[in-house]
């Protein structure tokens, strides 16, 4: 039984990894990337070597190497949501009534503002920390609930010359 639980665990942490490596890679972050992928292949390396050993006396171990394959993956996505690296552009299109003051609920906040020629609609451009979207998202809706709010991952290039 422990060997089905170190299938099942060393999946688990080779998937979550994997799926880390991912969405650290997409931010930039090349090195930490590819430490990350040096341990996935340990990890892989170990683990299936147990799996094939034997492989046709003992279905099982197929069994727990895909469970934790799929708990990996899954708990992958949950910490990267957590963590939410990167930043996120709001374009939120709200009744111009309410521009100053989500304005001054935001006043911390990166926001551009157009205007509609009638002047019925605004829409603002917010730069935001991912990890704030659904923090913004409810202030805004809170202000004017009938809002349309897109998000969009975002990048400066305020390095590129």
């Amino acid at each position: 039984m422990l060997i089905y639980i170190f299938i099942l665990l060393s999946k688990i942490i080779e998937n979550a990894l994997a799926t880390l490596r991912l969405i650290v890679v997409a931010n930039g972050k090349k090195k930490l990337g590819a430490l990350l992928q040096g341990i996935i292949a340990l990890v892989w390396i170990f683990v299936t070597g147990i799996v094939i050993i034997d492989i046709n006396k003992d279905i099982l171990k197929i069994v727990f190497f895909c469970i934790g394959s799929i708990i990996g993956s899954y708990l992958g996505s949950i910490i990267e949501e957590k963590i939410a690296l990167g930043s996120n552009m709001l374009v939120c299109v709200i009744k111009e009534k309410y521009e100053r003051l989500l304005k001054n609920r935001l006043n911390n906040y990166q926001i551009t503002t157009i205007c509609e020629k009638n002047n019925t609609l605004s829409i603002l451009f917010i730069f935001i920390k991912r990890k704030e979207t659904r923090k913004i998202s409810k202030i805004i809706k809170t202000i004017d609930e009938s809002a349309i709010i897109i998000s969009e991952k975002a990048k400066t290039l305020s390095n590129i010359v």
